[in-house]
This record gives structure tokens, sequence and C-alpha cells, in this order.
């Protein structure tokens, strides 16, 4: 997570999506990651679970 150029405290991966859903919380203070290998690969390395949401508004 980055700050950037002061509008927002947090970036994560997610601002580079194209979803709505998922550039919603484009800001948020998690290390959220989309769908992808990067994500399991990180949870296996770390031998930590994924928490996947499936979206809710």
């Amino acid at each position: 997570m980055t700050p950037n150029n002061g509008e927002h405290k947090f970036t994560n991966r997610l601002i580079h999506e194209k979803s709505p859903y998922l550039l919603q919380h484009a800001h948020n203070p998690v290390d959220w990651f989309p769908w992808c290998p990067e994500a399991f690969q990180k949870a296996a390395r770390e031998s930590k679970p994924v928490f996947l949401s499936i979206g809710y508004s």
C-alpha cells in the first residue's frame, strides 16, 4: 500500500482493476488481491489462508 498524491491515504493493487466493485475498495488500508495466481502463491508461501469475498454492495 502506497500513499498517492494526497487524495487518499492508501492505495492498493485493486487500483489497476476494471471492475467498479474492485475499484471501490482500491483505497482500503488492506492488501487486497484480485483473483489471480499471485494471491494464491503468496498465501502458499506464507502458509496463510485465502479470505475470499464474493462481493456485496
